[in-house]
């Protein structure tokens, strides 16, 4: 099957995925002419381990490239995935939306006070997920703003008042009402310590934290995250390595259009592989793309275009082998369905019947049939997958706790 992209004023056209065979035994996409980025796409379908040059020049390809760095992600992809992409139903539980952090592009957190201020209470954890459930729901998504009640006494008091310390302590809680409900929790709680992520393991299928970018400029003045400690690169870097020593299937990425430049996003991306590579533990990489809303202080700023999300999520690819999980949120580009499978992604992350997404509330997800529809016209099958993706079912990735669990449903979701 072929299609093409227009992509309106750049007037760039991408036909899609196919390949010949090269004398050298890899495929990309037949040209007259020899460029760089040419090589380093022979190379990545070789095996070879790119390089951060290799990086910046991939996601600074030339339009003239384009078609070709995408072929090249697309034919990686296939390698190791098929034509398979995968979704995980879920439940959005934002267990509280109170955060010491202030992110210029968030408009989840909130102040005690402020309109739309909530901390769920263990009656809603239990009905929303019980109704998720259902509907069909596997996975119950814990998310909640980084670390409230060091920031805000009244939060401290709704704690005490629930009999649990700490935050963390009561997502603790909120998983296990979740569990009796029949769903997989998955927990991105913000930062935590290694002690905290030992003690939610037996009741998660898996955790999360994103990267967002390992640029410490964005912590200086003026950056958007100079107000939020807990978007400190090394302290998230270390989170990440300890969730690998612990043994947890973990979810992280990045965030693109924050104000980082191109070098801050490759050595993003290339600190994920690292970290990967020492762990193995990272079952998914989220490439996100910023959306401006009008209540926050980046209203104004610009957005990233399908263009550089293409080649953003083509570089992932490339970057991070066959094997990887390569995710892209079809709620954020919707239009872009086709072009995101075309640049070598496999999963479209959490979709919910049930609720929405509470970090970006402006942005329905997709419904399902028709997002089955596209991804069939463009050669590829729908299919669910839980919290945890198959290749980490195992003895290894899973606590006992959980693990019975996992494999009942696995076996549900297999059998579907």
């Amino acid at each position: 099957m072929q299609f093409s992209f227009a992509t309106g004023l750049r007037g760039i056209i991408c036909v899609a995925y196919n390949p010949i065979r090269m004398a050298s035994g890899t495929t990309i996409a037949a040209s007259v002419a020899r460029s760089p980025i040419r090589d380093i796409l022979d190379r990545a379908l070789a095996g070879a381990r790119l390089t951060e040059a290799d990086t910046i020049a991939l996601i600074e390809c030339p339009e003239a490239d384009l078609g070709d760095l995408l072929d090249a992600a697309a034919q990686l992809r296939d390698r190791g995935k098929g034509r398979d992409v995968t979704y995980s139903r879920k439940v959005f539980l934002p267990v509280t939306n109170l955060c010491r952090d202030r992110c210029t592009y968030c408009t989840f957190r909130k102040d005690p006070g402020d309109p739309g201020a909530w901390t769920m209470m263990p009656d809603e954890i239990s009905t929303w997920s019980k109704r998720g459930a259902e509907l069909g729901c596997k996975e119950a998504l814990m998310c909640l703003g980084d670390k409230p009640e060091v920031a805000f006494k009244e939060y401290r008091e709704t704690l005490n008042q629930l009999g649990v310390r700490s935050t963390i302590e009561y997502v603790g809680r909120a998983c296990e009402l979740a569990i009796d409900e029949g769903l997989l929790p998955h927990t991105n709680a913000g930062l935590m310590t290694r002690d905290e992520m030992a003690m939610l393991r037996p009741l998660n299928a898996s955790m999360g934290l994103m990267l967002e970018n390992v640029s410490p400029r964005l912590r200086a003045s003026g950056g958007v995250h100079q107000w939020a400690p807990d978007k400190e690169p090394r302290l998230r870097i270390k989170m990440t390595e300890e969730a690998g020593a612990l043994k947890i299937p973990f979810t992280s990425g990045i965030l693109i259009g924050i104000g980082e430049n191109i070098v801050e996003r490759a050595e993003s991306l290339l600190a994920i592989r690292d970290i990967h590579e020492r762990h193995g533990h990272i079952q998914e990489v989220i490439i996100q793309n910023f959306r401006a809303k009008p209540e926050i202080p980046m209203a104004n700023a610009p957005e990233p275009d399908e263009i550089d999300m293409a080649r953003t999520l083509a570089t992932a690819r490339l970057l991070l082998g066959a094997k990887m999980n390569v995710q892209a949120p079809p709620n954020l580009s919707p239009n872009q369905i086709e072009l995101f499978l075309h640049a070598g992604i496999n999963d479209w992350g959490g979709i919910s019947p049930l609720s929405k997404d509470y970090v970006n509330p402006e942005s329905p997800w997709p419904h399902l049939e028709r997002l089955a529809e596209r991804c069939d016209r463009s050669g590829f099958r729908l299919r669910e997958r839980l919290a945890i993706y198959p290749e980490y079912i195992s003895d290894e990735w899973l606590d006992p706790a959980i693990a019975p669990r996992v494999r009942a449903m696995q076996a549900r979701v297999s059998g579907g």
